[in-house]
């Protein structure tokens, strides 16, 4: 099942984003602070961020983590899926999928585009992304960070 995120979810989400951050599917974990920060942010009516919940018979199964923003290159709204999380007891059971057409039937008339990101080595993701029809993008991608480090 796949359900929008609210003020009752914020721990599990908090404990399933650490386990997200210190997994082989990023490069490297995020200060937990963030974790907060993103919850506020998802809970502000115009916020630019939307946690989902995936849960697998009414338990805590995963999260998904999106952004909105405009592309001139798109021609509109675009939806970046940041994080898919999905514990491993959970993987495999049609979840990620569930997801994807949840997020197609209910984009919205002014999301002309989805987007993500992905590691090279994660084989398995990348093989659904494509089946559903994503497709590898040629872009190197820089940031330039204002954080203290």
């Amino acid at each position: 099942m796949i359900r929008k995120f609210n003020r009752n979810d914020k721990q599990i989400y908090i404990e399933m984003a650490h386990e997200f951050y210190h997994s082989d599917a990023v490069l490297h974990p995020v200060p937990d602070e963030h974790f907060g920060k993103t919850v506020e942010e998802a809970l502000r009516k115009d916020g630019f961020a939307e946690i989902f919940m995936l849960e697998y018979d009414g338990t805590p199964a995963g999260y998904v983590l999106t952004a909105k923003s405009f592309s001139q290159e798109a021609g509109g709204m675009v939806v970046w899926i940041e994080e898919i999380y999905i514990r491993s007891a959970y993987r495999s059971k049609g979840l990620g999928r569930e997801f994807f057409a949840y997020l197609e039937e209910n984009r919205g008339s002014d999301v002309v585009r989805l987007r993500l990101e992905v590691e090279e080595d994660n084989i398995r993701a990348i093989s659904l992304y494509r089946k559903i029809g994503y497709e590898k993008l040629d872009y190197m991608q820089m940031i330039k960070d204002f954080r203290a480090k």
